[in-house]
């Protein structure tokens, strides 16, 4: 590790300095959190304290040959940036919540607040970098809720948006020390120069935000890093600039994790020789300075066509009754109705990259069931027939490679697998046709299966 690395820890934790650096050395937990609305965690499993659906596993399984991973029942996330959870309890609850994920990708955060927020809520989920954007749409389309926008834009794009959002998540780009353990190339590109980029660009990112959060607002900052440049100093310096409340989160002792309280701050340290989980630190703060309320415009023109009335008996296809659908490139997109106003303003200021849950493609007048359809938890079950698959069979099916269809029922089916749903096929009674989407098939070869994590032996 750098040197300059190993003298600010030594003089930022003097006591714990052998035990925080020897606990680098060794192996990092094994954890993942799993989809409420999708899969039950068995009892036998280790629970992560602070977070109701997180879990620690024994070994690391291969989760590119489980179903489950691609169908969005879990997400493979470490532990400690699970603490997010806990930070979201500690707010008063309201409705029809607007929640902003500046730093989105590759989306462990953001499914992550979709679980918890309700189905009035609206989440925005924001990735900077063009490139990592895909891998978040994705994500988002497995957990399979409609009250979300995927959108790429830079923090400053926000600044027309005064006073709209209820809760920011910043997971703030850093320096990565948090990740030493898990990733050799973190350390690689550490530096003094890097850490103190960091900070710099941090500051520009809360200050780009902060307007967009109105009063009374959350805001929830967060890092992979220990160094107090990039946490603690950041948060006095918000607190210099701003009027702010600084919330306590409640902590058990048995976790690990520490508070740090500076002139009335307090933040929440996770370090990796106390805890079952990767170096991570938190802070929650309330807006109290005033700022107008954000007010959507009455003349706005939506950029979204609705979808034709010919096409009404898909509203059937959800268990829900207060979704709109539109139109986007040939597929019918569902809704929330009373969040078309606050989409119509996003797409004014932002660029969207997707939003809702695509349920059907439409082709000479014939409604197609779509992937994302599949995984939706709002999916009315008693629309389509199902099939339960065995694992070599749901993993070649997520191969897009062609499955025996033992059923008389012809035409459109839901394929499952341990009661979770994977797709769609469409049997013509000698052969299936395989609908899984092509772009996110497995290309791994089939070796001799290895139980499932989640199988009871």
């Amino acid at each position: 590790m750098p040197e300059d690395f190993l003298k600010r820890i030594r003089k930022q934790f003097p006591a714990d300095f052998d035990q925080f650096i020897q606990s680098i050395d060794q192996a990092a937990a094994i954890s993942l959190r799993t989809n409420p609305r999708k899969f039950n965690i068995p009892n036998t499993k280790e629970r992560i304290p602070w977070c109701e659906t997180g879990i620690f596993l024994n070994e690391r399984p291969s989760y590119t040959l489980d179903p489950l991973l691609h169908s969005g029942a879990y997400y493979v996330q470490e532990a400690s940036s699970m603490f997010v959870e806990q930070a979201f309890r500690q707010m008063e609850h309201s409705n029809n919540r607007i929640v902003l994920d500046l730093c989105a990708a590759p989306g462990g955060k953001s499914t992550h607040l979709l679980s918890l927020l309700d189905h009035s809520d609206l989440l925005v989920a924001n990735e900077v970098i063009r490139s990592r954007v895909s891998v978040l749409d994705e994500n988002i389309r497995k957990w399979g809720h409609q009250n979300v926008v995927v959108c790429s834009n830079d923090p400053a794009d926000f600044s027309n948006l005064d006073g709209l959002f209820d809760l920011i998540m910043v997971d703030a780009p850093c320096s990565g020390e948090g990740l030493f353990r898990r990733d050799a190339i973190a350390i690689n590109h550490w530096s003094v120069d890097n850490t103190n980029l960091c900070s710099t660009r941090q500051r520009r990112i809360l200050s780009d935000i902060w307007p967009s959060l109105k009063t009374g607002g959350y805001l929830i900052y967060s890092t992979c890093t220990f160094n107090p440049a990039e946490n603690e100093e950041n948060l006095k310096w918000l607190a210099e600039n701003n009027e702010v409340e600084s919330i306590r989160i409640p902590l058990q002792e048995s976790w690990g994790a520490e508070e740090t309280e500076s002139a009335g701050l307090f933040g929440y340290r996770f370090l990796p020789h106390r805890v079952k989980g990767e170096g991570f630190f938190l802070t929650l703060i309330r807006k109290k300075e005033d700022s107008d309320a954000f007010s959507i415009p009455k003349k706005i023109k939506s950029r979204f066509e609705k979808m034709p009335k010919q096409y009404a008996e898909i509203r059937n296809w959800l268990t829900t009754d207060d979704s709109e659908f539109f139109i986007k490139n040939e597929f019918l997109i569902a809704f929330p109705e009373s969040k078309i106003p606050v989409l119509n303003a996003l797409a004014e200021q932002l660029r969207i990259i997707s939003f809702g849950l695509p349920v059907a493609q439409f082709k000479n007048n014939d409604l197609l069931p779509e992937h994302t359809y599949a995984l939706s938890v709002d999916r009315n079950p008693s629309r389509f027939e199902t099939l339960e698959l065995n694992l070599r069979d749901a993993l070649l099916f997520q191969k897009k490679e062609e499955i025996r269809v033992n059923s008389t029922v012809k035409g459109w089916m839901l394929v499952q697998y341990q009661g979770v749903p994977l797709g769609f096929i469409k049997n013509l009674g000698n052969r299936a046709n395989n609908y899984f989407p092509k772009e996110w098939r497995i290309r791994m070869a089939l070796p001799e299966l290895p139980v499932p994590w989640y199988t009871e032996v």
